[in-house]
């Protein structure tokens, strides 16, 4: 197994070579699908890639689905509650329209679903649920190592954005229950979807249910966390972004109008002032000469 640490833009992949099968976990954001083609060949040194698995098909987990399948022609499997979306490929209901993000279409041969198993790498790996960040989200259990790919379910510091609260339908239970159940795994490794792995799971839980008691405290928080990930999404996509083009964009993206309707209740062109300076104060970002720049 090796785990591949792509950043933000693109997810984390896990690789697999098994005796007689090969098989990625997650397959990063479109635009850096080049080098996730370059780095699978280099690892997989001359085999083929037989299998993909998807923990939930968001931009950055999937984008690299139909380069790797036009490479290798490799069968794929998604989560069972996406497959009616990914088959019409409804980009509402896949939410690229929703998050104004980019997703080459892609098909797939099977669905994956709470209760199956997956021989990943010549071990078992149980399919959770892991609702929450996504409703159909997954992770995935090895119990004789104690490995946990835990894809946006949990990370070091904190989790995915809570997308369903934003849009006002539950979503803070969900990941409650989610981080419940895997406090009752055995932990020893935990691969998050962003991120290093990391072996202390009990601390990051800790942090985890702190902050999703801050963010269900107020709702308005969990909005405005997922305001500043989404434009932040959108710089490390292009780098940089004209004041005016950003405060344009922000008009046209579904998810950030209605967060803004249900939760933030700021006029446009404040919702893009506020959201930049929010980001030049933490640090992700610069204004110079009148464009958003990433840093």
């Amino acid at each position: 197994m090796r785990v591949l640490e792509r950043g933000w833009l693109s997810s984390n992949n896990i690789l697999f070579a098994g005796r007689e099968q090969t098989a990625l976990v997650d397959s990063g954001y479109a635009t850096h699908a080049p080098q996730t083609l370059d780095l699978v060949a280099h690892l997989l040194q001359g085999r083929r890639l037989d299998l993909l698995v998807n923990t939930h098909i968001h931009s950055d987990h999937c984008g690299g689905n139909a380069a790797l399948r036009q490479a290798y022609g490799c069968r794929t499997l998604i989560p069972a509650g996406e497959a009616a979306a990914v088959r019409d490929w409804d980009e509402d209901a896949l939410t690229y329209a929703a998050t104004g993000q980019q997703c080459p279409r892609f098909g797939f041969d099977a669905t994956i679903a709470p209760g199956d198993a997956l021989l990943l790498g010549d071990l078992e790996w149980q399919v959770l649920g892991a609702p929450g960040h996504d409703p159909h989200s997954v992770i995935l259990y090895c119990p004789a190592e104690r490995l946990l790919i835990s894809a946006d379910a949990l990370w070091e510091n904190g989790f995915g954005v809570i997308f369903p609260e934003l849009e006002g339908e539950s979503g803070f239970a969900e990941t409650r229950a989610t981080l419940e159940q895997i406090a009752r795994l055995d932990v020893r490794l935990v691969i998050p979807g962003h991120g290093a792995p990391f072996t202390d799971a009990t601390a990051a839980l800790a942090r985890a249910f702190r902050r999703l008691d801050f963010l269900a405290g107020d709702p308005v928080r969990n909005a405005q966390n997922g305001v500043k990930v989404l434009v932040k999404f959108r710089l490390l996509e292009r780098k940089r972004v004209a004041l005016s083009t950003l405060r344009s964009w922000m008009r046209e993206v579904p998810l950030l109008i209605v967060s803004n309707r249900n939760h933030l209740k700021m006029d446009e062109d404040e919702l893009a002032g506020w959201t930049a300076a929010q980001l030049v104060k933490a640090g992700a970002a610069a204004i110079e000469d009148g464009m958003l720049v990433d840093r």
